[in-house]
């Protein structure tokens, strides 16, 4: 798969506006002084589906209008991670002042002002527009500003800078298999997942963590943090998906451990194995809440559902 890395640092705002243009899209760009020494640095891993940028340079303001959408579309939308300094955003009829533990979500093609002080440093995650707006049109609605510091937000951020640290290391295959997960935390996280679960996403997040716990059911340390972390949601928000679906995670872990414990019971190569040895090895702490949970799922003691296999083999 085709990807490429670059890393450069720009000493003058004209070699700067240049490199700026070429990875954003045409713009105006006003600095307060063009002759005056700069100091700019870019660097950035670019696929045929995702750019992701570390941007650095002076005090600037960037335009977009309607002429450059239309002299240089791009198809495009930039989340913008600010790690340092303070920036403004403007797109539409809306304006909002970015710094670290916000961030704002821009549809390239639509006019746009931007601006920064001498300080600023952010990341920004380039997208498709068409891939943004088949997850979700509210995504693509319009420029929307998105918490950083807490959160579904904070996991982006989180992703986004780690991306950019171990860009040069990736493969292009695994650069665009993170992405793709970065672009779906992004879409829910426009969506108000930060707050709440929304309905579209539902079925989707419930089945990767169903999906989840099913291979990873017998590891002891399983709990809701352990699967938001490792799918990349908050715990918050896994949580009121599987309250919207009637269940919670340690039902579906229990639900889950007493499947392969049954399994288990009546398989052959488990037989030399004591009833108390399978609780433990699918994760439960004793053989008394093993029992006890187990008759109340199937209706019937571990031992006469291990009594029965035996049987059914004479």
């Amino acid at each position: 798969m085709h990807s490429w890395s670059q890393a450069l640092t720009l000493s003058s705002a004209s070699a700067w506006g240049e490199a700026f243009t070429g990875l954003h899209g045409a713009s105006r760009i006003s600095v307060p002084d063009r002759d005056a020494p700069w100091t700019g640095r870019l660097e950035w891993r670019q696929s045929k589906a995702y750019g992701l940028a570390l941007c650095s340079g002076g005090e600037e303001v960037v335009k977009r209008d309607t002429r450059h959408i239309r002299a240089d579309p791009r198809g495009a939308y930039e989340l913008l991670v600010p790690l340092a300094g303070t920036a403004w955003v403007e797109q539409g009829p809306s304006g909002t002042e970015i710094r670290p533990g916000t961030m704002v979500l821009c549809d390239i093609d639509r006019p746009m002002t931007f601006a920064h002080d001498a300080d600023f440093l952010s990341i920004a995650f380039i997208m498709s527009g068409q891939d943004v707006a088949a997850r979700s049109p509210i995504a693509a609605s319009g420029a929307r500003l998105l918490t950083g510091a807490h959160g579904l937000g904070r996991i982006i951020r989180q992703l986004a800078t780690t991306l950019q640290e171990e860009r040069e290391q990736l493969s292009g295959t695994t650069f665009d298999i993170a992405c793709d997960r970065l672009l779906d935390l992004v879409c829910l996280a426009a969506e108000g997942c930060n707050d709440e679960a929304p309905t579209g996403q539902r079925a989707t997040v419930e089945a990767a963590v169903r999906r989840h716990i099913r291979q990873h059911a017998c590891d002891r340390d399983l709990d809701i943090a352990g699967v938001a972390r490792a799918l990349g949601w908050s715990a918050r928000y896994v949580q009121q998906v599987l309250q919207a679906a009637g269940t919670t995670s340690r039902d579906l872990i229990r639900r889950e451990r007493l499947n392969v414990a049954r399994t288990r019971l009546i398989g052959a190569s488990w037989a030399s194995h004591s009833i108390a040895e399978i609780a433990h090895s699918c994760g439960f702490g004793s053989h008394a809440s093993f029992a006890t949970a187990f008759r109340r799922e199937f209706g019937m003691t571990p031992r006469e559902a291990r009594g029965r296999s035996t049987a059914g083999k004479d």
